[in-house]
């Protein structure tokens, strides 16, 4: 018996295989929402996001229910933040005054959920499915 005849069913099943994995692998569209920056304004808080629409569609509105806790843990303030519309594929930046929040005793911050998500087409997980959250800061985003 030879092995040759079994090279080309060896090398088919293994570009399956790989195939298969890369498929599995890939990321499905979402939105990301990253914390760029914090900035003191007076006694207040500016908070810079970079949220990025990573859907087929266009979103005409988003809003994202965020808890802030202080450093030590506690709730500061439950808020909700709107980011207006989001085109689909496309960053866009987006800056929250929080007023009497001090930057420096933000300690992290929690997703809980789209308040609102419209748009054309859109699944009505759309927001929220696969949520990818960074931070760029000292404050940990959670969800």
């Amino acid at each position: 018996m030879s092995v040759f005849p079994r090279w080309p069913v060896a090398l088919a099943l293994c570009i399956a295989l790989a195939t298969t994995a890369t498929a599995q692998d890939a990321v499905e569209p979402h939105v990301s929402i990253e914390l760029n920056a914090l900035e003191a304004v007076d006694a207040d808080c500016r908070i810079s996001f970079v949220i990025r629409n990573g859907l087929a569609s266009d979103i005409s509105q988003a809003v994202y229910e965020v808890v802030l806790f202080d450093t030590a843990g506690r709730v500061e303030r439950l808020t909700l933040f709107d980011f207006g519309t989001l085109p689909a594929a496309r960053p866009r930046v987006r800056q929250f005054l929080v007023p009497g929040l001090a930057c420096p005793t933000l300690g992290r911050m929690l997703v809980n959920g789209a308040e609102t998500c419209d748009g054309a087409e859109l699944p009505h997980d759309a927001c929220t499915a696969g949520l990818d959250l960074l931070s760029r800061t000292d404050v940990e985003v959670l969800g």
